[in-house]
């Protein structure tokens, strides 16, 4: 099985310096395994979007987009789940 390249937007790396270290480890492990699943067991498209998954790890949300054409997944946001769901 052919896997998916990861890709970063500026927003999530801006996200990741906010969290605290503890917490990187187990985030970063689980961006690293969407590159052979995008769609892990209990991630979660988001309704209003054709692309767009979540995932989450611990009290932290990752907002991704998995195109399957080219075969890469985009990293957006890394939230705290009581930012995740507030609307911009």
């Amino acid at each position: 099985m052919e896997t998916y390249r990861v890709l970063w937007k500026r927003s999530a790396r801006q996200d990741l310096k906010k969290i605290s270290l503890q917490y990187i480890p187990s985030i970063m492990k689980a961006i690293e395994l969407l590159e052979e699943n995008p769609l892990p067991p209990g991630c979660r498209k988001l309704v209003t979007t054709e692309r767009f998954y979540r995932i989450r790890i611990g009290d932290y949300r990752v907002t991704y987009e998995m195109n399957p054409k080219k075969r890469e997944v985009t990293i957006y946001y890394i939230k705290h789940r009581r930012e995740a769901y507030r609307k911009l």
